[in-house]
């Protein structure tokens, strides 16, 4: 019983884990999408602002608008192989506990069937020595009912008995 709670409880460890995973890479592709999205319009403004005013200043609005979309772009990444390496990482400490969980079960089987067999063997022993009892108590008293209605013959040897023919 408690072993399949454990399994329970371990599987239930590793979907939540999974959900939270999902859940983090999901908001984590939100915030860089939004933020790529404000850059992007920040690309756009500048460019905007840029084109009307003189050529040097042009250029450098689009330098500022494209370095600013590659840290976007650096930052996005960087979120997206964080959220993989702590949804690996999830899932290797859940796949552990499973592992663990397995094994304590194995061991607990192997010790109840060693219990049960023990048990085994002292019940058979016992019910093999109350059958012998029964049987020499029954011998014992056929012995006594043929000894008291005359059918038992006597020798030399008081324990022996044949029983007559009628």
């Amino acid at each position: 019983m408690a072993s399949h709670d454990q399994s329970y409880r371990a599987g239930e460890t590793k979907g939540r884990t999974q959900e939270k995973v999902g859940q983090t890479m999901e908001s984590m592709k939100d915030k860089a999408q939004a933020a790529k999205d404000k850059t992007s319009e920040t690309a756009h403004s500048a460019k905007g602002t840029a084109h009307d005013k003189t050529g040097t200043a042009k250029y450098k609005a689009a330098d500022a608008a494209h370095a600013t979309d590659e840290k976007a772009r650096g930052a996005a990444q960087a979120t997206k192989e964080k959220a993989s390496g702590t949804a690996q990482a999830t899932k290797e400490k859940a796949s552990g506990a499973a592992q663990a969980t397995k094994e304590k079960a194995s061991e607990m089987m192997e010790s109840a069937k060693e219990t049960a067999q023990a048990g085994q063997e002292k019940t058979g022993g016992i019910l093999q020595k109350t059958g012998e009892q029964v049987k020499s108590m029954a011998q014992g008293a056929a012995d006594a009912v043929k000894h008291t209605f005359g059918m038992a013959e006597t020798d030399e040897d008081p324990t022996a008995t044949k029983s007559r023919e009628l």
